[in-house]
C-alpha cells in the first residue's frame, strides 16, 4: 500500500509540474541589491518532550536572531522514519484526520476504509492543506478551524488503489470528490488550556466537489460558464484541489482552486488545439483525464464538444474551476460563491493586504513551472462599520500581473479589457475572456514567467509581501535564468520580498528582491563537513532546507516556512523529510522547527488568538502516520502544537 501511494503521489506531482507557458516573456538582466530592514524582538529557548520527538538527535545551538526562541531539530535521513519532530519544549498531538466525523450523524471513521461516499460527506476529506482560525466575536477561546482537502491518496479506497485503466466505479468517483473541499470544525479552549473540537457544533460541516455553488462576479449568467446541465451558468457542483486560503477583513474564508486543469479531458484534438481556456491550461487531450479518470464515470470531466448536446455537452465546465470561493464559516445555511472577478488560473492563495483606510489586495501565485504572481484589487473599500456593505466587494476591482524587472524595480499590469493589447484582435472579446483566460492574457501583457509562484504572506506590520517560488528543474532549459530566477536546474527555490510603493496595497509600483535562496551552496561545506545553505552570507546562520511552498505569519512577524519535495529524490538526500521552518525577517536566519513523517508534505498554518497554539497539516504520509505502528492505513492529519510551559510558539 505505502508502495503504491509514493508512486501516485509522484505521478500527481509530475503533472502539476508540467512546463505550459508558450510565452517568451523577456528574462531579466542586470544587479538586484537587497534592501536592509529593521530589527524586530522575539524571546527564549525552551526544553524537550514527547512522543512527537522533541530531542530526538543533537538539537544545534543556534545563532543571534531576537524573534526565534527555539532550537532548531536537525533534518530526518531515516528512510522509515514515521514520526514528527519538534524543537525541544514543544509538544503535539493529532487533533483531525482523514474520516474523522464533521457533521451530524457521521460515522466513526473505519481503519479499512470501507466508508462508502455517503459517510465521506460527513466526515474529514483527504490530503489537509490551507486553513485559517476564526474567533468567535468576543470570545478568543472559541473558535472554527477551517481548512482545506486538496486531493486524495489511493489509502482513500480499501484496496489501496486508484486504477484509471478501466472505466471507474461510480461509488469510488463519488467518494473521492467527496473527500475534496473543505471542513468547518469548531474547537475550544478547556478549563486546563488545552484546545478540542465541540462534536455536537451546529457550525460543523463539509463542503466538497457535490456542494452546489453560486456563481458571482463578471461571469454569473456569461455564456462562458453554461452547460448542458447548467444552461442558466449560475450554479456550480463543487469545489476541487483546494490548496492555499485567504480570508477577508469581514471575516470569511477563501480557499482556492489549484491544479483543477487535471481533472477534465478534451479528446477533440482539433477543438483542444483552437480553445486557449483548455490548451494553456494543460486539459488531457488523449487517453484519461491526469488524475481520477473521473469522466469515465462522471460525463461532467469530459470537456469534449458534443453538437447534439445544449451548449456543447460539458465543454464549459473547465470554466468553472480555478476561481477563489468564499465561504462565511459563521453561517452554515450561507451557499459559497465563487468570486469570478478574480480571475482564473491554478491559485494557489489569496493572501490580504489591508490598508490603514480601508482599501485592500489579493496577492495569489499560480502554481507551475515559468508562471506568475498575480493581485485582485477590489473598486471598493472595506467598512468596518458596516458589514453588510462588503459581502460583494469581490465582485468588482483589477487583476493585475507581476512584471518585474532586473534592478529590483517592478510593476503590476493591468488584465483589463482594452488595456495593454488585450483586445478582441487578440482574442479577448470582453473582460470575461480575460478573466477565464488569465494565463493567456498574461502572456500578452508581458508578464515575468517565475519557478513556480505559490503561496503569498504579507508582514502585520510592515505589510512586505513575501512569495516562494518552489523549484523549476527545467530554468535553463525551456526558460531563460534571471534576477528573480537565478539558477538553472532549481531543484531547491527561493523566496522573493516585495514592497508596494508608498506601502500601498493598490500601488501599480513596486520594489521587489530575493529574500532566500534554498538548497545547498555549491560545493560549500561548513567545518563539520556538512552542506552549506544557499541562503548563508556572512555570519547569518540558517538551515539547510528545499522547495518552500507554505508561508505565514505569525502575528509578532516570525515568517514560517513549509516545504514539499519529493524526499526520496537522491537529489534531496541532504533535506531529510519535509519540514517546517522559521525565519526572522531582518536577519534572514531560518531555523528548523518541525520535521514531517517520511513521504508527506508540511502544508497549512493557523494560530489561536494568543499565539500559543499552533495547528499545522500533515498531508499524505507514506507510512503509517499518525498511528506510527508500521501497519495502519496512514491518514493526512491536522496536529496541534503546543509549548510545554503553556508560551507564545517561536518566543
Amino acid at each position: 500500500m505505502s508502495h503504491e501511494h509514493s508512486q501516485f503521489h509522484e505521478r500527481l506531482q509530475a503533472h502539476d509540474d508540467v512546463v505550459i507557458n508558450p510565452s517568451r516573456n523577456a528574462p531579466l538582466t542586470g544587479l538586484v541589491n537587497p534592501a536592509r530592514r529593521h530589527v524586530l524582538k522575539g524571546g527564549l529557548g525552551l526544553a524537550a518532550l514527547g512522543f512527537f520527538a522533541g530531542g530526538i538527535g543533537a538539537c544545534r545551538k543556534v545563532g543571534t536572531s531576537p524573534l526565534l526562541g527555539f532550537n532548531s531539530v536537525p533534518v530526518q535521513l531515516d528512510t522509515n522514519f514515521d514520526r514528527v519532530l519538534l524543537a525541544q519544549g514543544y509538544r503535539a498531538v493529532p487533533f483531525f484526520s482523514w474520516g474523522d466525523p464533521v457533521e451530524p450523524g457521521a460515522p466513526a471513521w473505519k481503519a479499512d476504509a470501507s466508508d462508502d461516499w455517503q459517510a465521506q460527506l460527513k466526515q474529514a476529506g483527504d490530503n489537509h492543506d490551507g486553513m485559517n482560525f476564526f474567533a468567535f466575536p468576543g470570545d478568543d477561546r472559541r473558535g472554527l478551524l477551517v481548512m482545506n482537502h486538496e486531493y486524495v491518496n489511493p489509502s482513500l479506497h480499501p484496496s489501496g488503489r486508484i486504477d484509471q485503466s478501466r472505466p471507474r466505479p461510480l461509488g469510488e468517483v463519488r467518494k473521492e470528490q467527496a473527500a475534496h473541499g473543505v471542513s468547518i470544525i469548531e474547537v475550544k479552549q478547556a478549563a486546563d488550556g488545552q484546545w478540542q473540537r465541540v462534536m455536537d457544533s451546529p457550525y460543523n460541516r463539509r463542503i466538497s466537489m457535490l456542494t452546489p455553488i453560486r456563481l458571482a462576479g463578471p461571469l454569473a449568467a456569461h455564456e462562458l460558464m453554461k452547460t448542458a446541465s447548467d444552461p442558466r451558468g449560475l450554479e456550480v457542483l463543487g469545489t476541487l484541489n483546494n490548496c492555499a486560503t485567504g480570508v477577508t477583513p469581514w471575516g470569511t474564508f477563501l480557499t482556492c482552486e489549484e491544479n483543477w486543469p487535471n481533472y477534465f479531458i478534451n479528446r477533440d484534438q482539433r477543438d483542444y488545439a483552437a480553445r486557449v481556456a483548455h490548451k494553456r491550461y494543460g486539459l488531457a487531450c488523449e487517453g484519461t483525464s491526469k488524475n481520477y479518470a473521473w469522466e469515465t464515470a462522471d460525463p461532467r470531466f469530459d470537456a469534449t464538444p458534443h453538437a447534439d448536446q445544449p451548449y456543447g455537452g460539458h465543454v464549459n465546465e473547465p470554466n468553472r474551476f480555478g476561481w477563489v470561493v468564499e465561504i462565511d464559516p459563521f453561517d452554515p445555511q450561507a451557499q459559497p460563491i465563487k468570486r469570478t472577478a478574480f480571475g482564473r488560473f491554478s491559485r494557489e492563495c489569496a493572501a490580504l493586504s489591508l490598508g490603514a483606510d480601508g482599501r485592500m489586495a489579493f496577492y495569489s501565485g499560480d502554481d507551475a513551472r515559468g508562471e506568475y504572481l498575480y493581485k485582485f484589487v477590489p473598486s471598493g473599500r472595506y467598512d468596518a462599520a458596516d458589514p453588510q456593505a462588503n459581502r460583494d466587494l469581490l465582485d468588482d476591482g483589477m487583476l493585475y500581473v507581476a512584471q518585474l524587472a532586473a534592478d529590483g524595480s517592478g510593476q503590476w499590469l493591468a488584465l483589463q479589457h482594452g488595456q495593454n493589447g488585450l483586445s478582441a484582435e487578440q482574442g479577448f472579446a470582453s473582460q470575461a475572456e480575460v478573466l477565464v483566460n488569465a494565463r493567456a492574457a498574461a502572456d500578452h501583457v508581458g508578464a515575468t514567467p517565475l519557478d513556480r509562484p505559490e503561496w503569498a504572506a504579507v508582514h502585520p506590520q510592515t505589510r512586505e509581501v513575501y512569495v516562494t517560488l518552489t523549484n523549476n528543474d527545467e530554468r535553463g532549459d525551456k526558460q531563460p535564468v534571471d534576477k528573480a530566477n537565478p539558477r538553472p536546474h532549481n531543484l531547491h527555490g527561493q523566496i522573493l520580498r516585495f514592497q508596494e510603493q508608498g506601502n500601498d496595497p493598490t500601488a501599480t509600483r513596486f520594489t521587489w528582491e530575493i529574500f532566500l535562496l534554498a538548497g545547498e551552496a555549491s560545493g560549500a561545506r561548513g567545518k563539520d563537513g556538512k552542506p552549506v545553505p544557499a541562503n548563508v552570507t556572512g555570519t547569518i546562520s540558517g538551515d539547510l532546507f528545499s522547495s518552500p511552498d507554505g508561508l505565514a505569519f505569525d502575528a509578532a512577524g516570525r515568517l514560517w516556512i513549509q516545504t514539499d519535495y519529493d524526499d526520496r529524490e537522491p537529489a534531496m538526500h541532504n533535506m531529510g523529510c519535509n519540514q517546517l521552518l522559521c525565519a526572522d525577517p531582518v536577519s534572514r536566519e531560518v531555523r528548523r522547527f518541525l520535521v514531517g513523517p517520511r513521504g508527506c508534505e508540511i502544508t497549512g498554518l493557523a494560530w489561536s488568538p494568543d499565539g500559543r497554539a499552533m495547528w499545522a497539516n500533515i498531508q499524505h504520509p507514506e507510512l503509517s502516520f499518525p498511528a506510527s505502528d508500521g501497519k495502519s492505513r496512514p491518514r493526512s492529519t491536522t496536529l496541534l502544537i503546543t509549548r510545554v510551559d503553556g508560551g507564545v510558539i517561536g518566543s
